[in-house]
C-alpha cells in the first residue's frame, strides 16, 4: 500500500502540471497576434538553420526511391524502403526520454541536440563512402542496407527535431513561441528543396546538360556521395558553433522568466513524463485530434506513394519530375509567414479544420 506522503507528492506534481498548462492556455490567449522581431534575430536565424540541416536528410531520403525506380527494383522492395519514414511518425514514443533525461551542465536541449548531431554527421559521412555500393551492389540495389542506413539517418533526425522544437520554446520570447512552428515548417521545406529538388536536378546528367553545360559529359554536377560528404560537414560545423557559441537558458532562468510563477518547477521522470502523457491523450480532445490526424491524408495515399514512381517507370526523367515540386515550395514558405497570424492564439486548428473540413 502506498504511503500517504508518496500519494500527496504525486498530487502535488499534478497540479503543478496543471497549473503551468493554464498559465500556458492564459499566455496563448493573450499573446499579441503581431511578431516582433526586435531581440529575436538571431534566435530565428539558428532556429531555421537547424530546421534546414533537419530537412536535408528527409530530402535526400525522398529521392532514394526515384534512384531505386531508375534501377527497376520492385513495388515490393520499394515498400520495405518506405519503413525508413517512420521514424518521424512515431518519435513521440521516446520524445519524453528527450525530455526528461539531460545534463544541467550542458542545458535541457544541447545535452541531446549536440550528440545527435554529430552522430547525424559521421553518418553521412560514413554513408558517402559506401552508398554508392550499396546502390549497385552486384548489379542491384541492396534494399536492407539502404533501409537500415536511411532509418537510422531519419531517427537521429527525428530526435534533433524533438530537441529542437523543445528549445524553440525557450528559446524564443513566450508570446512568440506560436511562431516557433513557422521555424520549423520554412526552414524544414528549405532543406529538403536542397535535399531532394537541388540535389535530384544537379545529379542528373540530362538536366546539367541541358541547362548548365555548353558541352555534354556522362555524369551530373552532383553525386550521392559527394552530397552526403559535404553535409557531413556542415553537420560538423554547425554543431561545433551550437555548443560552443550559443547559450542555452537555465531551468531557474526559465522559470523567472514566467509571471506569477514561484520559480519552483519540478522536472519529471521518464516514469511520470509517460504518466503524463497518457494522461493527455485520455482528454476527449486529444483523441479527436489524433483520429483527425491519422485519417485526414487517407485519400491522397495513393497518388503520393505511387505516382512519382509510375511516373519514372513510363520514362519520365527524375529531374523533372523533382523540378514539378518547385512552384510548390515559394508556397510553402510563404504560406505558413502569412497564416501564422491565425495559427498563434487560441484557435490554432481553425484554419485547419476550414482547409479540411471533417
Amino acid at each position: 500500500m502506498r504511503k500517504r506522503g508518496e500519494l500527496l507528492a504525486e498530487n502535488g506534481r499534478s497540479l503543478l502540471i496543471e497549473k503551468e498548462i493554464s498559465y500556458q492556455i492564459k499566455e496563448m490567449k493573450e499573446a499579441p497576434l503581431i511578431w516582433s522581431w526586435k531581440g529575436e534575430g538571431k534566435n530565428i536565424a539558428l532556429l531555421f538553420f537547424l530546421y534546414l540541416l533537419q530537412g536535408i536528410p528527409l530530402g535526400l531520403t525522398a529521392s532514394i526511391p526515384l534512384m531505386l525506380q531508375n534501377r527497376h527494383v520492385s513495388y515490393k522492395e520499394q515498400a520495405e524502403f518506405s519503413l525508413v519514414f517512420w521514424p518521424f511518425s512515431l518519435k513521440l514514443l521516446w520524445a519524453p526520454i528527450v525530455d526528461s533525461l539531460y545534463s544541467s551542465k550542458m542545458g535541457r536541449r544541447k545535452t541531446w541536440l549536440v550528440p545527435v548531431q554529430y552522430l547525424i554527421g559521421i553518418a553521412m559521412l560514413f554513408l558517402s563512402t559506401r552508398v554508392d555500393q550499396y546502390l549497385d551492389s552486384e548489379g542491384s540495389p541492396n534494399i536492407q542496407l539502404l533501409t537500415a542506413a536511411f532509418f537510422t539517418l531519419n531517427f537521429l533526425a527525428a530526435t534533433q527535431d524533438i530537441a529542437v522544437d523543445g528549445w524553440a520554446l525557450t528559446m524564443l520570447h513566450r508570446s512568440n513561441v506560436g511562431y516557433a512552428s513557422t521555424c520549423n515548417s520554412v526552414g524544414q521545406t528549405a532543406g529538403y528543396f536542397l535535399g531532394y529538388v537541388v540535389f535530384v536536378a544537379f545529379e542528373s546528367a540530362d538536366f546539367c546538360n541541358k541547362y548548365l553545360r555548353s558541352q555534354p559529359e556522362p555524369n551530373g554536377l552532383l553525386t550521392l556521395s559527394g552530397f552526403l560528404y559535404f553535409w557531413g560537414i556542415i553537420f560538423f560545423i554547425t554543431t561545433t558553433f551550437v555548443w560552443f557559441f550559443k547559450r542555452e537558458k537555465t531551468q531557474a532562468q526559465e522559470n523567472s522568466e514566467r509571471d506569477g510563477d514561484d520559480g519552483n518547477e519540478q522536472d519529471l521522470s521518464i516514469m511520470e513524463t509517460y504518466k503524463l502523457l497518457l494522461k493527455i491523450f485520455k482528454l476527449p480532445v486529444i483523441r479527436w485530434t489524433v483520429v483527425v490526424l491519422l485519417t485526414c491524408k487517407i485519400g491522397f495515399s495513393a497518388s503520393d506513394a505511387v505516382s512519382g514512381l509510375k511516373l519514372v517507370e513510363m520514362g519520365v526523367p527524375k529531374a523533372q519530375l523533382a523540378l514539378l515540386a518547385v512552384p510548390l515550395v515559394p508556397l510553402q514558405i510563404v504560406l505558413p509567414l502569412f497564416i501564422s497570424r491565425y495559427t498563434a492564439g487560441p484557435r490554432p486548428m481553425q484554419v485547419f479544420i476550414n482547409a479540411i473540413p471533417y
